[in-house]
């Protein structure tokens, strides 16, 4: 089995950063495809950034592009999403997810899921 435990949620100003990190537990960390998803209330969760097992590719949604970057340390199992120039449309809870592929906006079969953590931007 495989868990993902998400940190570094928090309360920030608009144009603020924050970085969250994903620690996985359980098989081999490297070869899967890790992400970030986010859901806002009322709204449906949406895809914000993938990164292959190598750490090769990345791939944004169009939302975040030189905003947010997504990073992987297989030798720690974490991955990091790092939250620059941070706006009140960011705040959401932010999950992190696994999959056996590179995840993108379009396709992404996640495998596993983190519980999420909590994003506000205040304006």
């Amino acid at each position: 089995q495989v868990q993902l435990v998400e940190s570094g949620g928090g309360l920030v100003q608009a144009g603020g950063s924050l970085r969250l990190s994903c620690v996985r537990s359980g098989r081999t960390f490297s070869r899967y495809g890790m992400g970030w998803f986010r859901q806002a209330p009322g709204k449906e969760r949406e895809f914000v950034a993938a990164i292959s097992w190598s750490g090769g590719s990345t791939v944004y949604a169009d939302s975040v592009k030189g905003r947010f970057s997504i990073s992987r340390d297989n030798a720690k199992n974490t991955v990091y999403l790092q939250m620059n120039g941070l706006k009140p449309e960011d705040t959401a809870v932010y999950y992190c997810a696994a999959a056996a592929t590179l995840m993108t906006p379009q396709k992404y079969d996640v495998a596993y899921w983190g519980q999420g953590t909590q994003v506000t931007v205040s304006s």
